[in-house]
């Protein structure tokens, strides 16, 4: 029976990928703790190695014209980490569906403690038309192989409403050359500091993040300027959207993303 146990036990660990890792002196705000901006590379590093290290990273799938991309990515932290604390991000695949599969984190202490869990929720799109893959057409079981149990307790992304229209700007954002990554638009990460960008200084001195909800809506390019719409009307909690905007002449705004901060 123990035998039975310890096979079931490694099967389960298998499936979950870990990194190590430690809160550099650069990786942090004025308060000395980990920003949200390098936790969210922190998950998306650690997403990577999983799936590469399963038969479906982005290596092998830039070679055959495909790539994944975010499609939603909730956080939500008790406590962030401060600096020079080590800690580990844990990721696993919860399920897939024809064109989107789900993802889970967690940030756990030395000791063990939980930090936070994080969701999130990805997409496959043909590189060369941009349109998304069926998964289950393409891998079949493969991927189905790595499903666990684990938990991830906080709550699954709630509906992000959108924004009037007639709505003025919070701030605008020229989509320059930090902003791209290697599927040429505006990485997801930058979406998460330009938005927390939007609050002064003196609200993260009193309150902080406790989750932060961001749902990728279309790709922005270089050379695209973002536009930024935030509803205050649920304060500590806010509803943001940004749009992004083409350089030519009377080009329309199109909406890139929407984000819903909770402050406490």
């Amino acid at each position: 029976m123990c035998q039975i146990l310890d096979k079931i036990i490694m099967t389960e660990i298998s499936k979950i990928e870990a990194q190590q890792l430690v809160v550099e002196p650069f990786h942090v705000d004025f308060t000395g703790r980990l920003t949200y901006g390098i936790l969210g590379n922190h998950l998306l590093n650690v997403a990577g190695v999983h799936a590469a290290r399963r038969g479906f990273g982005m290596g092998l799938l830039h070679s055959r014209h495909y790539a994944w991309v975010l499609s939603r990515l909730t956080i939500e932290m008790e406590e962030m980490p401060r600096e020079g604390i080590p800690f580990t991000v844990q990721t696993w695949v919860e399920d897939v569906y024809r064109l989107f599969t789900n993802r889970n984190f967690s940030v756990l202490g030395a000791d063990g403690h939980a930090y936070g869990y994080a969701r999130s929720i990805w997409a496959m799109i043909d590189i060369d038309n941009r349109k998304p893959v069926d998964l289950t057409a393409l891998y079949g079981d493969d991927i189905a192989r790595y499903f666990t149990q684990q938990p991830c307790p906080i709550p699954k992304p709630s509906h992000i409403k959108p924004l009037e229209a007639a709505a003025t700007p919070a701030a605008t954002f020229p989509v320059r050359y930090g902003d791209i990554d290697i599927n040429e638009h505006v990485n997801s990460i930058r979406y998460i500091e330009h938005i927390l960008d939007l609050f002064p200084l003196e609200r993260y001195a009193r309150q902080r993040v406790k989750r932060f909800e961001i749902a990728y809506v279309a790709e922005a390019r270089y050379g695209d300027e973002l536009v930024c719409y935030v509803d205050a009307s649920e304060d500590p909690v806010f509803t943001v959207e940004v749009r992004s905007r083409s350089a030519q002449p009377g080009a329309e705004e199109a909406t890139a993303c929407r984000a819903k901060i909770f402050f406490e």
